[in-house]
């Protein structure tokens, strides 16, 4: 496989009743990155149906064109439509780079391309650098129970490929003075390319709570010491503005709902304001929240791993500590 022959980075825009995914906004930051360091365009690949008018959002955050596919047959995503779309495309334009989220769309979509194209795919990157002497996209992840991070590299075939879960990128702020390309392309679905029926979509009706959009998390470890004990966390987390979140330990006891765990086989979170409370700081729970910007530890053992990346830490008594932290800001409220 002649490698020269591929150019560009392409982000997989993924949308969901015509809202662009934040992941894929978060990709654009890092792609358009990628792409300066290539000196190649940065492309935005958006498939659905009536979804031109989004097309923009894309370039206003780092796309420098967008490859618009616009079919009925692609209206909600199912695996084989979009599979066929994309690999049609790819194998057309031949991108180096592709960036998708590691979302469930995501997780089910970038293997079958892969698969199809005969390429390497990359799943759960926390960090992507393009290689100076050879160009090569090192995608960086954790290993082995996330004891260690491996980095990967996809030498002999094109494009690259890679996942990346929500919220470890930082998007671009965006700018409607940015200019792009829209390109329509063409679909050719048939009815036999529809494989399944999509008979009826039922919306769950409770509110998820986002974590990895919070500001503010309070997030509760094995150290709390029962799910009723979570409460107080609750207090805590009102007075701040913020959101209970918890460890995996937590969640696999049932003290707290999973789409509210930290951590490597959670998610990743970038809070301006951190709460580890009774969280002893487990390798997999600090690579899901080591970014914050203000991270602050309570553990009665002076010598947990998460004091080496905190900025504030407590030891001492999380029982004790939490409700006075609550008192003094209610003084200060």
């Amino acid at each position: 496989m002649e490698n020269k022959n591929y150019k560009g980075v392409w982000v997989f825009a993924e949308q969901r009743d015509g809202e662009i995914q934040k992941v894929s906004l978060e990709l654009l930051g890092k792609g358009k990155e990628l792409a300066e360091v290539l000196g190649v365009k940065l492309t935005a690949v958006l498939l659905g149906d009536n979804i031109k008018k989004i097309a923009n959002e894309l370039i206003y955050y780092g796309a420098d064109e967008v490859i618009l596919v616009e079919d009925k047959g692609l209206n909600l995503y199912i695996t084989e439509p979009y599979t066929k779309v994309m690999t049609e495309i790819i194998n057309e334009r031949k991108p180096e780079i592709i960036l998708l989220g590691a979302t469930a769309i995501g997780r089910d979509l970038a293997p079958r391309i892969s698969a199809r194209i005969h390429t390497g795919l990359t799943a759960d990157c926390t960090s992507l650098e393009i290689e100076e002497e050879t160009n090569h996209l090192l995608m960086t992840r954790p290993a082995f129970g996330g004891n260690l991070l491996a980095t990967i590299i996809c030498p002999d075939h094109r494009p690259q490929m890679s996942t990346v879960r929500p919220g470890v990128m930082i998007k671009l702020e965006r700018d409607e003075n940015r200019k792009g390309e829209i390109i329509e392309y063409p679909c050719n679905l048939t009815p036999e390319d529809i494989n399944i029926e999509i008979v009826e979509v039922v919306k769950e009706k409770k509110e998820k709570i986002k974590i990895e959009e919070a500001e503010v998390l309070v997030s509760g470890g094995r150290g709390i010491g029962n799910k009723e004990n979570f409460n107080v966390l609750e207090i805590l987390a009102k007075e701040l503005g913020g959101v209970v979140s918890g460890s995996r330990a937590v969640v696999d006891a049932g003290w707290i709902e999973r789409d509210r765990q930290v951590g490597q086989t959670g998610k990743t979170v970038r809070p301006n304001l951190y709460f580890a409370c009774g969280i002893s700081g487990a390798i997999q729970h600090l690579a899901g929240m080591e970014e914050s910007d203000l991270i602050v530890a309570i553990n009665k053992n002076d010598s947990a791993p998460i004091f080496e990346v905190a900025d504030v830490g407590i030891v001492g008594d999380v029982h004790k500590i939490i409700p006075a932290v609550v008192e003094e800001l209610k003084k200060i409220v």
